[in-house]
């Protein structure tokens, strides 16, 4: 059984004083999970409103997304494989797709999920999840996607419309490699959507991810 855990981020006083000891105070939250199975999207339905949550697959932990940092070491860079949508840089920083190779570098195994939705309550037992924006250190980035083999699921570039949203059937657990191709502090907003009994129902939160150089 899985134990709901919600953390509070830092504010006040302790958010001056990282500040004044030269942290990025808006990049703390109470739990760092810098690797281990992840399920960074986690989407619930609790008869009434969706949520999103982290679930730490390691301790069997829900968070929710606010009071996680999840951090990225200098050790997941990997050789750029050259995929167009990754820029010209000769390294990114890489979260695997597969456990062994998260395992293997030591970090995060991340994954989208959702098995812990209900067969039968959405419309066609599906739901999209939609990247809304993201962020690299307070400006809009394009340097991150997520992409399986040679297939692009979500890219940060504003200059397309495309792969900002992508659906996946209700009871399913998948994973992609995640990609950021400079170092700085991301905030990455997700949007959960699904329809029930002709109604839009929708959650959205926002995941700071801090990558290492």
């Amino acid at each position: 059984m899985r134990t709901r855990r919600r953390l509070l981020t830092v504010t006040g006083i302790a958010a001056a004083a990282l500040a004044t000891a030269g942290l990025n105070s808006s990049a703390f939250a109470a739990t760092t999970l810098s690797s281990g199975h992840v399920d960074v999207l986690d989407a619930e339905w609790d008869g009434s409103d969706l949520h999103l949550h982290v679930h730490d697959e390691e301790t069997e932990t829900e968070y929710e997304p606010a009071d996680v940092t999840l951090a990225v070491p200098a050790a997941a860079k990997v050789a750029n494989p050259g995929h167009g949508w990754l820029g010209s840089g000769s390294q990114i920083w890489l979260l695997p797709d597969t456990e062994a190779a998260a395992d293997a570098a030591g970090v995060l195994f991340p994954g989208i999920s959702a098995e812990h939705l209900t067969t039968g309550v959405f419309a066609n037992n599906t739901i999209s999840y939609r990247l809304l924006s993201a962020t690299r250190n307070g400006a809009t980035t394009e340097d991150f996607s997520v992409y399986s083999g040679s297939t692009r699921w979500y890219d940060s570039n504003t200059a397309t419309t495309s792969f900002k949203s992508r659906n996946f059937p209700v009871g399913s657990h998948n994973h992609a490699n995640w990609a950021f191709e400079e170092a700085g502090t991301y905030q990455l907003t997700f949007r959960v959507q699904g329809t029930v009994n002709g109604g839009t129902e929708s959650a959205t939160a926002t995941y700071t991810v801090v990558v290492s150089s």
